[in-house]
């Protein structure tokens, strides 16, 4: 006969204590899987301080990042209407808003004005989080106003690339920004204003093909993938497998498509000592 007899009411437990640990406060390097702590990376600018692999800035970082103090927003209000009314999965107006929301801008780039290590500079910064930093007709319009203000003012232009390319929501239109900015851009060179074009991760397509390769310094942070098609795409196309670290930085500096590499805690004080050596002050 058993010890023991089975109840027919349950024994109430104790309520378990949740614990709730905030979240955002540790992200995971994708490269060495160290473990950091959110306030050291935003510190370390977004590197790694293990493996210095660079996690993506947004577009308003980066221009903390690279500009003394306050700075002048220009265009802040310009934003796209959908010309073509196009629909893929969902409505591309639909897209707009979505990206607005989780972005806090109106598209996909920031143009300012402000200093650079006591050097007036324009600096038009891409957001990769609106649409993949896409460029439509006003991320095209804004860095083409923004080449003007630095012609108008004799101030060197810097604008930092990270983008998926032309937005094909906006069709022919966006192709046509290509030619706009890069028209912009000899305007500048005809005056003897420097261009520095910074290529982050990723740069691709039309943007590559465009204004991002036509500074008159091309710097590159480490491992970037820069390129026209992507890799998958060329592989197919081509039937052949690419060499190991195709279209990164260090391949393109390898075979003289970008002038230098840089890690983005020293981008600030190597644009400045370019930019001495480039740029009389008007």
């Amino acid at each position: 006969m058993p010890w023991f007899k089975k109840t027919k009411t349950p024994i109430a437990q104790a309520p378990a204590t949740a614990v709730r640990v905030p979240e955002g406060l540790w992200l995971k390097c994708p490269s060495c899987t160290q473990v950091i702590y959110n306030k050291d990376l935003e510190t370390n600018l977004q590197v790694c301080p293990k493996c210095s692999h660079h996690f993506r800035m947004t577009a308003a970082e980066r221009l903390r990042s690279l500009l003394d103090g306050p700075w002048d927003e220009h265009d802040a209000g310009l934003s796209s209407k959908d010309p073509l009314g196009f629909t893929d999965t969902k409505p591309y107006r639909d897209r707009l808003r979505a990206s607005q929301a989780a972005t806090g801008l109106l598209d996909a780039i920031i143009v300012g004005s402000g200093t650079l290590d006591g050097i007036p500079v324009v600096v038009a910064a891409m957001e990769y989080g609106f649409i993949g930093g896409s460029m439509g007709v006003v991320v095209g319009e804004k860095i083409t106003r923004g080449i003007e203000r630095g012609l108008a003012s004799r101030r060197p232009v810097i604008v930092v690339s990270c983008s998926g390319g032309a937005r094909m929501m906006e069709g022919a239109l966006s192709l046509m920004q290509m030619a706009k900015v890069s028209a912009a851009l000899a305007r500048l060179d005809r005056a003897g204003i420097p261009f520095l074009s910074v290529l982050t991760d990723p740069t691709t397509g039309g943007v590559t093909a465009s204004f991002a390769m036509l500074g008159d310094l091309n710097l590159a942070e480490p491992k970037a993938l820069i390129g026209f098609a992507g890799p998958r795409v060329i592989e197919q196309t081509i039937r052949q497998t690419l060499p190991e670290g195709f279209q990164r930085s260090e391949f393109l500096l390898a075979h003289g498509m970008i002038d230098v590499i840089v890690d983005r805690r020293e981008l600030k004080a190597t644009i400045a000592r370019a930019l001495r050596f480039m740029h009389a002050p008007a």
